[in-house]
C-alpha cells in the first residue's frame, strides 16, 4: 500500500466533509475519496441547514473542500473505491491502494424512484422526498404524494404542514387501508386512486399529474419517497452488518457514535438511513470523527502501555 492513513473517508459528501473537518482540526492524516455523485446535486438549494439556508448543493460542497485546504493533515482525492479487505486496505478503480487505521463509510446512498415519465426530470425541485427540505419552497401549493404505504400516509400528514392541497395519489394499487384512508380523510387529505401515467413538466415546473385515462390533475409539487440502496458492495467486502429499514433495503447499522458491526468501520449520513437530509449528515460526521479519534487515541495509549510493559521486563527481567 502507498500509505497508513489515520482514517480513510469514503465519501465527499456532506458527512464526508464534516468528519474531515473535525479530523483535520485534530491534526489527524485523513483521506477524503469522492466520486462527486452526491444525491443532492440537483437540487436549486438546501434547505434547512443554518447558515447556508438556500444555498447550491454544488457551492456548499465547494465552499465545505475549500475550508479543508487550510488543514495539511487532509487530501481530498477524486475517484471511486472498488475493493475493501478486512484490514481497512483499499482499492480505488484507478489501481491506486490505500490503508486506514479507520475508515469511515460516507458514500451516500442511491435513491430510487418509481419509473414514471417526468419524476427524474423534476426530482430536487418541484418533486422532492423530504417535506423539511422543500417544504417551505413548496408552501401553499397544490401537492400530491405519490405512494400506497405507510411512508405515503406519514408523508402526506406531515406535508399538511405546509398545504391545505395534499393529494395522495394510490396509482391504482389499492393497497392503502380502511384506516390509513380514515386517518388521511380526516387531516383533510384526498386520496386519487386512478392509475398514474406521467408528471406533466413545463420547464422545471411541475403543472399536473397524467394518469392513463387520459385525464390531468393540475398539481405544481410532488412528494415522492425514494427507496434507498447502498452504492455498491462496500459494505460486504468489509462484512459490515445492514439491515432493511423503513426507507432503505440495506441501511448500515450502526450505534448511536456511528460504530458498525466492524471494528475500525464508522458510518455516517445517508448510509446509515437515519434522517436522510444535510443538516443531519453534518452532525453525523462530526459525531463519527470524535468517536474515530477517541478509537485512534485508545489504540495509541493501548500500544505506548504495551511498550511500556515491555520495557519494564526487560529491565526488571
Amino acid at each position: 500500500m502507498n500509505s497508513q492513513w489515520d482514517c480513510v473517508i469514503i465519501g465527499g459528501g456532506a458527512a464526508g466533509l464534516s468528519a474531515a473537518l473535525v479530523l483535520g482540526r485534530a491534526r489527524r492524516r485523513t483521506l477524503v475519496i469522492d466520486a462527486g455523485s452526491q444525491s443532492n446535486l440537483a437540487a436549486h438549494g438546501i434547505g434547512g441547514l443554518l447558515g447556508y439556508d438556500g444555498t447550491p448543493p454544488r457551492q456548499f460542497y465547494d465552499q465545505g473542500r475549500a475550508e479543508l485546504d487550510r488543514y495539511p493533515s487532509v487530501e481530498l482525492r477524486s475517484g471511486e473505491v472498488v475493493a475493501a479487505g478486512a484490514d481497512l486496505s483499499l482499492v480505488l478503480a484507478d489501481g491506486a491502494g490505500e490503508h486506514g487505521r479507520t475508515v469511515l463509510l460516507a458514500m451516500g446512498m442511491d435513491y430510487q424512484v418509481p419509473p414514471i415519465p417526468g419524476i427524474n426530470e423534476l426530482w430536487g425541485n418541484a418533486v422532492f422526498h423530504c417535506p423539511f427540505c422543500h417544504g417551505w419552497e413548496a408552501r401553499d401549493q397544490p401537492l400530491a404524494v405519490l405512494g400506497h404505504n405507510e411512508r405515503a400516509v406519514h408523508s402526506a400528514l406531515l406535508l399538511r404542514n405546509w398545504s391545505d392541497d395534499v393529494i395522495v395519489l394510490n396509482d391504482g394499487a389499492g393497497a392503502l387501508s380502511a384506516e390509513d384512508r380514515d386517518q388521511l380523510l380526516a387531516a383533510g387529505v384526498q386520496v386519487d386512486d386512478r392509475t398514474v401515467s406521467r408528471l406533466v413538466p413545463e420547464g422545471e415546473d411541475l403543472v399536473a399529474v397524467e394518469f392513463t385515462d387520459g385525464s390531468h390533475l393540475p398539481r405544481t409539487g410532488a412528494l415522492v419517497p425514494p427507496t434507498l440502496r447502498q452504492r455498491s458492495d462496500l459494505t460486504v467486502q468489509l462484512g459490515v452488518k445492514t439491515a432493511a429499514g423503513r426507507i432503505a433495503v440495506d441501511a448500515v447499522v450502526s450505534d448511536e457514535m456511528h460504530r458498525t458491526s466492524v471494528p475500525g468501520v464508522f458510518a455516517a449520513g445517508d448510509v446509515s438511513a437515519r434522517m436522510p437530509q444535510v443538516a443531519a449528515a453534518v452532525a453525523e460526521g462530526s459525531v463519527a470523527a470524535a468517536a474515530i479519534l477517541q478509537t485512534l487515541l485508545a489504540g495509541e495509549n493501548r500500544d505506548a502501555l504495551d511498550v511500556m510493559g515491555e520495557r519494564e521486563r526487560v529491565e526488571h527481567p
